[in-house]
């Protein structure tokens, strides 16, 4: 009998869920402290909306924004910089053999939201979501 691997087109174990989880809450923890030497990292209101974690847990890809907007350009640099530092943190918070990779990315996912809420808000859009009369069938 095989072990099945996931493939492309399936979506995250339990396992990367699970340590995923645990990961953004550690680094969150991290964050909420802003212990942070970066004079640009000083007092950055960071939240990691998200973690992904790669198949063999070594890479951990985190999305963050600043307080439901996206993180200024210096802010999301200092976070880069700052990365394996952050690395450490998480290492001795979350127990797994190797250390992961931290990589940011801005979380655009609430802007993408806000902006299809507005479009649906639009007369044009909203008179046709409206449901339709039924006709009365004889």
């Amino acid at each position: 009998m095989t072990k099945r691997h996931a493939g492309a087109g399936e979506g995250p174990s339990q396992r990367q869920l699970r340590v995923a989880e645990e990961v953004r809450h550690a680094l969150s923890a991290v964050l909420a402290r802003a212990d942070f030497r970066d004079p640009d990292l000083a007092g950055a209101r960071v939240t990691v909306t998200e973690v992904r974690a790669s198949p063999d847990l070594k890479h951990m890809t985190a999305f963050v924004s600043g307080l439901g907007k996206e993180l200024p350009e210096a802010q999301f640099k200092a976070l880069k910089r700052a990365a394996p530092y952050l690395r450490g943190q998480v290492a001795k918070a979350v127990r797994l053999r190797a250390a992961p990779d931290l990589h940011f990315q801005q979380d655009t996912a609430l802007d993408y939201a806000m902006q299809i809420d507005r479009a649906l808000r639009q007369p044009e859009v909203a008179r046709d979501l409206e449901p339709k009369p039924k006709d009365d069938e004889a």
